[in-house]
Parts: C-alpha cells; sequence; structure tokens
C-alpha cells in the first residue's frame, strides 16, 4: 500500500485529473486541501518549492514535491499502472 499525499484545491480542474487518475489505479492517498490565496500556501510551497497545486508526495518511490497534472498522471501510471506490474 501507498503513502501517497496530495496537495490540491477545491475545484481545481488539474487536481481533479490527478484524483480522476488516483481513483483509476485504485490508489490511497491523503488529502491535504490548500487555501485559494497563493500567499497562504505555505505547506505546499516547503513541499514543493511553489504555491501551484496539485503537488503529489510519494515517500515511497523519493518523490518530494511533483508538480503539474501531466507529470503527476504520467508518473502515476508508470509506477503504480498496468505497465509497472
Amino acid at each position: 500500500m501507498s503513502n501517497l499525499e496530495l496537495y490540491e484545491l477545491d475545484g481545481c480542474p488539474y487536481c481533479a485529473k490527478v484524483k480522476d487518475k488516483l481513483a483509476d489505479l485504485d490508489l490511497d492517498y491523503e488529502s491535504h486541501m490548500v487555501p485559494s490565496s497563493h500567499d497562504e500556501r505555505t505547506e505546499v510551497e516547503e513541499v514543493s518549492g511553489q504555491t501551484g497545486v496539485p503537488v503529489l508526495v510519494d515517500p515511497e518511490h523519493d518523490v518530494d514535491g511533483m508538480s503539474e497534472s501531466d507529470d503527476i498522471v504520467d508518473y502515476l501510471d508508470e509506477t503504480y499502472g498496468d505497465a509497472a506490474a
């Protein structure tokens, strides 16, 4: 079982894309909702060095703060999808 963490914002279409992929792959994850104001996103900035979301953390595979929804979806497919089996 994974220890995935997702930093997200409610209503964010990029976050929804990542959440859909997590659901498709039946992966459990811990959600961290971030404030809508970029100025208040200190937690996600500490993890990833930026204030945008989504951000994925996967300690099992040394992923400290991956951003960009397309990159995250590709990573999840490669790491946890059928090709990884």
